[in-house]
């Protein structure tokens, strides 16, 4: 796993990731403090943070199925989306590990009876998992066809 110091970093991890496995990309960059969703407290025509950086936000979209996108955030930290689930609080250095388990069909759903549930599982290195509550109406094809 490789420490993404940046956001434009991060993008960059993305796009090879996208190369790699033949997925179309499409970013949009947020830069500047009236610009960033978790700065909105920032005054009119404020660009910089009080310490004089520049902060910087992107929204990744992948091609293909599933759906995916990323909001990489500031704070080291980002939300990615795949089928309509949202997995929040993922740390940036992870996020290229978890989108290699999910193109790479590593990724499953896993039905339980009572009460009854579905979640999204997501392997990640060193015998960790991801795991996010997905509720039965959104269940879509691409998630039911992961169910275990």
């Amino acid at each position: 796993m490789n420490h993404l110091p940046s956001t434009e970093a991060a993008v960059t991890a993305l796009r090879a990731l996208a190369d790699e496995y033949g997925r179309e990309i499409e970013v949009t960059h947020d830069i500047g403090a009236d610009q960033t969703s978790r700065r909105s407290a920032a005054g009119i025509g404020v660009t910089t943070d009080p310490d004089g950086s520049l902060p910087h936000e992107a929204h990744v979209e992948f091609g293909g199925i599933p759906r995916v996108s990323v909001r990489l955030y500031l704070d080291d930290d980002a939300l990615i989306d795949i089928e309509g689930v949202e997995c929040p609080d993922i740390p940036r250095d992870d996020v290229s590990a978890f989108l290699r388990s999910v193109f790479g069909d590593l990724t499953h759903v896993r039905a339980r009876r009572f009460p009854p549930g579905y979640f999204l599982i997501v392997p990640l290195p060193g015998d960790r998992t991801h795991k996010e509550y997905v509720p039965l109406i959104t269940l879509t094809p691409w998630l039911s066809g992961r169910l275990r």
